[in-house]
């Protein structure tokens, strides 16, 4: 079988893939894989780390809406076309899983010129407009958020990291707390803002340092690779530990207690896979949707938002630690997180590809 992925540009698009990649290959190594994407993408540098053949496909941006501004693309989108039915035609594709972002919309049409059965998966609770066309040329359509306005959508959550879906956090909390030079019986707060981290919630955590310091807590903060801290905690106890980025998420989660982030659509599902009650603080700019991702796990039980605007080290004190020091609650929250996550969507997606490919 050969299984082509389209989903470039951001990790929100590419991890997705490459988690029903592996979940492929777990139910047959035999499996041919290719992903599609674009030089300009973060999938350059993912899908090869993750041993996955990469095509590229020339970038062909467009509007986020249905507008004429459509007209001005034509020649360039005929061009990604051409190529994305090339390499259809080259591994001689069963079936094209699209993610979304400018490599997909090339990839639907070429599959439909091509007559290759399409499959699509939306992380996002408002999709792009790759994932709305696509959804006009199939039947088969799953979504990541329970209220996704796609035609024929079927609810499955986002296929998530193995080494994050499947790990137990409570079993490695220790070892991952000694990882990161933590103490092993300190209540842990996480903070990070996504990939490349925010910077309104590294300057909140690091003024609140010294009332999370005289509480107890201790601190694992991922400021993000191009941010830079202008006064760093004193060493001291608790710990405050910075670093510019984690390659080892799945440590980090089970070294914390609760955490404070952004709500992006693979942070939400992660934390809630693995039971890991948040506070979220949605992204100011954009289209809305990192609320919208919040939104069911805070009503649920299993975290509050903050807006970004009124995010301070007054908050954190006034807000956060009380939770922080009431372990009946950060249990309580554990577990409300726990029941809205879905661990399983990796190889879920993978036994519908295989099945429609079957058929």
């Amino acid at each position: 079988m050969r299984v082509v992925l389209a989903g470039g540009g951001t990790a929100g698009h590419i991890e997705p893939a490459l988690a029903l990649a592996d979940a492929l290959r777990e139910q047959d190594p035999a499996i041919g894989i290719t992903c599609l994407g674009t030089e300009r993408g973060l999938e350059t540098r993912l899908v090869p780390e993750r041993g996955y053949e990469l095509a590229l496909v020339p970038a062909v941006p467009l509007p986020r809406s249905l507008t004429p501004k459509l007209l001005t693309v034509p020649g360039r989108l005929a061009g990604a076309i051409s190529t994305a039915a090339g390499i259809l035609d080259q591994v001689r594709a069963d079936v094209l899983v699209g993610f979304g972002g400018y490599v997909a919309t090339p990839a639907y049409l070429a599959a439909r010129r091509r007559g290759v059965p399409i499959v699509v998966h939306e992380a996002n609770p408002r999709p792009g407009l790759a994932n709305r066309l696509g959804a006009r040329l199939t039947d088969h359509v799953f979504t990541g958020h329970p209220d996704t306005p796609l035609p024929n959508a079927q609810y499955i959550g986002i296929p998530l990291r193995r080494q994050i879906a499947g790990m137990d956090r409570l079993s490695l909390g220790d070892k991952a707390r000694s990882y990161f030079g933590l103490e092993s019986d300190r209540v842990t707060l996480l903070v990070f803002g996504g990939s490349q981290g925010a910077r309104s919630i590294n300057k909140a955590a690091l003024a609140a340092a010294p009332r999370l310091r005289a509480a107890g807590v201790q601190v694992l903060h991922v400021i993000g690779p191009k941010n830079t801290v202008e006064v760093e905690p004193p060493p001291g106890d608790p710990q405050y530990v910075i670093l510019p980025y984690i390659d080892r998420m799945d440590l980090a989660y089970a070294a914390a207690d609760l955490v404070l982030c952004r709500s992006g659509a693979i942070t939400c599902a992660e934390l809630t896979a693995v039971g890991l009650p948040a506070a979220y603080v949605p992204l100011p700019h954009g289209n809305g949707e990192q609320r919208l991702n919040a939104q069911p796990i805070v009503q649920a039980g299993g975290g509050i938002m903050i807006d970004d605007a009124d995010l301070s080290a007054e908050w954190i004190t006034a807000t956060l630690l009380p939770i922080l020091n009431d372990p009946e609650r950060v249990v309580a929250m554990s577990e409300a997180a726990s029941r809205m996550g879905r661990a399983d969507a990796d190889a879920t997606l993978a036994r519908k590809v295989l099945e429609i490919v079957s058929r």
